[in-house]
């Protein structure tokens, strides 16, 4: 089966970029958050929920339930989706049964036929408590797809048995042909001194992983250190 494609997109702006999609007449576009900016006034939207199963999966994860469903009604249209924190945009097209395995922050908007599922970095209470990446979603084809990576993008290619140890919040997306684990950082020093957290992530090719320089957890405690303390 072919891969279902976009006609035409195009992704622009700096720090804070949007993606603009150009639909044929009856072509659609999900996504799961407001991220819609703009559209032409043919775009029709529809709000649906998720299945018993995916629901559940998802409110433990805290994410919505629901996907907003644009489609172009009639003729042509135009929608655009922003991001929500300084980065940029990728797009990733996934062949049929192809999956990618992303933040679960990151899903930005997709073509209808690409599938959402939860996935567990680890089971155990070591993945537990690694943080935001120990739970991340499974984004499957066919389809094209629109991450948002936090900060800047830099992406290795690990050949089979190959490692990267990364930091949890900064692994944006990895090819499901990837292997993930959650390791503790050695030393009680280095727990409680290094300022580097308890937990790593533990990448083993072969496949592409995706990293991100800024996740909004590291901005987010940035900003928190130099706020002035209330007495």
């Amino acid at each position: 089966m072919p891969t279902e494609e976009i006609m035409n997109y195009q992704i622009i702006g700096g720090d804070f970029p949007c993606v603009i999609c150009d639909l044929n007449a009856e072509e659609s576009m999900i996504t799961e958050k407001g991220a819609m900016v703009w559209m032409t006034p043919n775009m029709e939207m529809e709000t649906r929920g998720a299945s018993i199963g995916t629901a559940f999966g998802r409110m433990f994860t805290g994410e919505s339930i629901f996907q907003n469903v644009y489609t172009s009604r009639k003729y042509p249209g135009m929608i655009a989706f922003g991001s929500s924190f300084p980065g940029s945009i990728k797009a990733v097209t996934l062949q049929m049964g192809q999956s990618i395995v992303a933040q679960k922050r990151a899903f930005l908007a997709s073509t209808p036929n690409v599938t959402l599922s939860t996935f567990f970095q680890k089971k155990g209470m070591s993945g537990f408590f690694s943080g935001e990446g120990f739970v991340m979603q499974q984004i499957t084809g066919p389809g094209t797809v629109f991450l948002e990576i936090d900060g800047s993008e830099c992406t290795y290619t690990l050949g089979k048995g190959e490692q990267l140890v990364v930091d949890t919040g900064n692994v944006a997306m990895i090819d499901s042909t990837c292997s993930i684990d959650v390791v503790s950082v050695k030393g009680i020093k280095n727990k409680l001194l290094g300022g580097e957290g308890f937990f790593n992530t533990v990448i083993t090719g072969p496949g592409r992983v995706v990293l991100q320089t800024m996740p909004l957890s590291t901005m987010a405690a940035a900003v928190a250190s130099c706020m002035p303390s209330r007495n």
